[in-house]
């Protein structure tokens, strides 16, 4: 049986070189700051980063937080933040509880344990990132904040300059 190949078509619109640009930056450099810290966390034989994220995120919503609302900050599937929490349950950082408007769901808030492994893997990704972002200061920072906030539609607030 002979394979039928499909006709590619073109783009209705190519993106910018500068747009092309961008993204490639993005990418590239999100990546490698990433990697920088997962590795300091690492070798400090501290938890993946994608845990001290899910601390943080809980940590910073205040309240019982629904895993759904866990998986976009995090770019990750449902189904493997799932997995990742039934780890750090396991290990006794995160807790559910049951959800009071579903009752097939559950809500995440960390334990106290898991507030102060936050805190532990903040004392190695504090530096770590520091040293990843050393090339730019603190004005191109929140420049470079407000850009992506805006590029990724994330209504967060940058303070205003002093």
């Amino acid at each position: 049986m002979r394979m039928q190949q499909t006709q590619l078509k073109e783009p209705a619109r190519i993106p910018s070189d500068p747009i092309q640009r961008a993204w490639i930056a993005l990418g590239r450099v999100s990546q490698a700051i990433r990697e920088d810290v997962a590795l300091a966390l690492k070798n400090a034989r501290l938890p993946d980063i994608t845990w001290y994220t899910v601390l943080w995120e809980l940590e910073r919503a205040a309240k019982p937080t629904r895993p759904k609302d866990l998986a976009i900050p995090l770019f990750i599937m449902p189904y493997q933040l799932s997995r990742l929490v039934d780890r750090m349950e396991e290990e006794g950082l995160v807790q559910r509880i049951a959800c009071p408007e579903d009752k097939r769901g559950h809500l995440l808030e960390p334990t106290p344990e898991g507030y102060e492994m936050r805190k532990r893997m903040w004392t190695v990704y504090a530096p770590a990132m520091e040293e990843a972002m050393k090339r730019i200061g603190d004005a191109e920072a929140l420049q470079l904040a407000q850009l992506l906030n805006r590029l990724g539609g994330i209504d967060y607030p940058v303070p205003p300059k002093a």
